[in-house]
C-alpha cells in the first residue's frame, strides 16, 4: 500500500530527499525561468538517467510506427520537458494559479457543466496526461468552483506527503484511491460535485480496448461511475502553447451515456487526437501498452473485430 511500511526504506528516503532538494531549488527561481528550467532538466538530465527517454522512446516506436528515429527521439525529449514543467507549475501553487488568472476552459462541454451545476447533477470532467492537466483543476477553482480530484498516492511515502499537499494548493478535495478515498469521493458524487479524473494510465483491470490502434487494457471505471451516479461525462484538456508558460483549455460534447465499454472508447478515441495533435505533450514514458506478446501482435485488426474482453 503506497505510504504504508514497505515503501519506507533508505532508497526512497533518497529519491524523496533529492526530490525535495530539486523542487525548492526550482521553487527559489522566478517563475517564467523555473518552469523552462524544469523541463530543460527532465528531458536532458532527469530522463535520460532514470531511463525514461528510453521508454518514451519504445512507446512512440508503437503508437506511431511510421515516424523516423529522430523525430520520435524529439517528442520523447519535449514529452519529458512537459512533464518537468507540469511538475513545477503545480509545485508552484498559488503562483501558478495566479498565472492562470481568470482564464476559463471554453468548448461545448462547458455549457453542459453549468447546466449539470444548476440541476445539482455530479460532473466527471475526464483527461488524461497531456499538458498539464492541474491547468483546468486551477482555473476552475480560480472561477469559484469546487473541484475535486481522484489521485493514486505515490509509491513513495514521502513523496506523497508534499505530493499531496502541492496538489492540495491547487484545487480541493482530493480523493485517494482505496476504499476510503473512493467512499468520500461518492459521497461528494452524490451530492453533485464536480470530480477531475485521469484514465489514460494502465490499470490493475480492465477491457482491451484501442488506443493508437492497439489493443490497450483500459479502466471502465468512468464510465461505471457515470451510469451508477447519473454523472455528466466531459472531455476536458489542458493544452500546452508554444510559449511553454500558458494553455488553451478546452472541452469537447458530453460523452453519452451507454455501455461502459462504448463510453471508455469513446474518451480513448477523444484523447488519441488530442495527442496526435499535441504529440510533444503526452506522457509517453508511461508503459500503456503492457499485453502479452501474442495479445499485443494481433494488433489492429484483433483490437477493432473482437469484442472488449474483461481481465
Amino acid at each position: 500500500m503506497a505510504g504504508g511500511r514497505r515503501g519506507r526504506t533508505v532508497a526512497n528516503w533518497l529519491i524523496n530527499l533529492i526530490a525535495r532538494g530539486f523542487v525548492g531549488s526550482m521553487l527559489a527561481l522566478p517563475y517564467r525561468w523555473r518552469v523552462p528550467l524544469a523541463g530543460w532538466l527532465m528531458a536532458r538530465v532527469v530522463g535520460p538517467l532514470a531511463g525514461y527517454s528510453r521508454r518514451a522512446r519504445a512507446s512512440l516506436a508503437l503508437a506511431l510506427p511510421e515516424l523516423p528515429e529522430p523525430e520520435r527521439r524529439r517528442l520523447a525529449r519535449a514529452s519529458l520537458d512537459n512533464a518537468g514543467r507540469a511538475v513545477i507549475e503545480s509545485y508552484s501553487g498559488a503562483e501558478f494559479l495566479a498565472h492562470l488568472g481568470g482564464q476559463v476552459p471554453i468548448g461545448p462541454g462547458m455549457q453542459a457543466l453549468r447546466d449539470a451545476l444548476a440541476a445539482g447533477r455530479p460532473t466527471l470532467l475526464v483527461s488524461g496526461h497531456i499538458g498539464n492537466y492541474d491547468a483546468f483543476r486551477g482555473a476552475l477553482a480560480n472561477s469559484g468552483l469546487r473541484i475535486g480530484a481522484l489521485y493514486r498516492p505515490a509509491n513513495n511515502p514521502w513523496v506523497n506527503v508534499h505530493y499531496v499537499r502541492a496538489m492540495s494548493g491547487i484545487a480541493t478535495p482530493l480523493f485517494a484511491r482505496g476504499r476510503e478515498g473512493l467512499g468520500a469521493m461518492i459521497r461528494f458524487l452524490r451530492g453533485g460535485g464536480v470530480l477531475g479524473v485521469l484514465f489514460d494510465q494502465h490499470p490493475p483491470s480492465g477491457v482491451v480496448l484501442r488506443f493508437f490502434g492497439r489493443p490497450t487494457l483500459t479502466t471502465l471505471s468512468v464510465a461505471e461511475l457515470a451510469l451508477k451516479y447519473n454523472a455528466l461525462v466531459v472531455p476536458i484538456y489542458a493544452l500546452r502553447r508554444a510559449d511553454g508558460l500558458h494553455f488553451d483549455l478546452v472541452t469537447e460534447a458530453p460523452i453519452a451515456h451507454a455501455a461502459p465499454e462504448a463510453m471508455m472508447q469513446a474518451l480513448s478515441d477523444s484523447l488519441e487526437a488530442r495527442v496526435r495533435a499535441n504529440p510533444g505533450q503526452w506522457l509517453w514514458a508511461h508503459k500503456r501498452w503492457r499485453l502479452d506478446a501474442a495479445e499485443t501482435s494481433a494488433g489492429t485488426e484483433a483490437a477493432a473485430e473482437a469484442p472488449p474482453r474483461r481481465l
